[in-house]
């Protein structure tokens, strides 16, 4: 077994690729990798780009990360946007064109924004070596470890939250707290955790939310634009579908 993953590790590394630069640095992984070799988007994978893929982001870093021992539900978001960045910039180029509505006269326009510009927020504090973060919670006082969730923990919300019925609320911010919680006082377990999140007041919440986002290494999409009417616009850049279908 180790020796096909190692044969499958050399065909991967003998294809075109480059180096990327990871935004996180490797801190909060086990491996600590500061960059990871990624393939080039070939004629193949139009395939995905033109398909009815639901999950064309995960299809296109399955098939571009050629690193066999990283799997792409470990990484963090950050690093997921470096790399879609990455394989957009070397295949259409860096130039963005984005579809505005101008605030004043309510007409469309296009603005242009260079992908090649943008800047990396880093962390405001050190993870530990694990990766995690413990801090006191403002209103109830309580020492609670926690952690930035991953790609995959992120789908596995996501996931949960379309299942719910039409009309039903979904419990969005308590399935992300239960994930991002480890530890609350010392107390790993996920019940008394789960029990802790159903009654945390709404400031601890929003302090978790914040304090997380503060220390999560990220891109940062935000850009201004100028409208016709003179008018600037703060907007953020998506990396959704119409990220990678530019001329299709």
């Amino acid at each position: 077994m180790e020796d096909k993953s190692r044969e499958y590790g050399h065909q991967m590394m003998s294809l075109p690729h480059d180096v990327v630069p990871l935004p996180s640095q490797g801190i909060f992984y086990k491996n600590k990798k500061k960059s990871i070799k990624v393939g080039y988007l070939t004629a193949s994978d139009e395939n995905i780009l033109m398909g009815n893929t639901e999950d064309i982001t995960g299809a296109l870093l399955r098939n571009k990360i050629y690193e066999p021992d990283i799997k792409i539900d470990d990484l963090l978001e950050g690093d997921i946007e470096a790399i879609l960045i990455f394989l957009r910039n070397t295949s259409f180029g860096p130039e963005l064109t984005l579809n505005l509505n101008d605030p004043q006269t309510k007409k469309p326009f296009e603005a242009n924004v260079r992908l090649d510009e943008l800047d990396i927020k880093q962390p405001k504090n050190e993870p530990s070596e694990d990766g995690t973060y413990t801090t006191i919670l403002p209103k109830s006082g309580s020492s609670v470890k926690v952690k930035i969730l991953n790609y995959g923990e992120i789908g596995e919300i996501q996931k949960i939250i379309a299942s719910y019925p039409q009309g039903r609320i979904p419990p969005r911010v308590t399935l992300t707290l239960q994930k991002q919680i480890l530890e609350v006082d010392g107390n790993s377990d996920k019940a008394e955790i789960a029990k802790f999140v159903e009654s945390l007041p709404i400031s601890d919440s929003k302090y978790i939310r914040n304090f997380l986002n503060e220390n999560e290494p990220k891109l940062d999409l935000k850009r201004v634009v100028i409208a016709p009417s003179g008018e600037k616009l703060t907007v953020n850049v998506g990396l959704g579908v119409e990220f990678f279908r530019p001329f299709f």
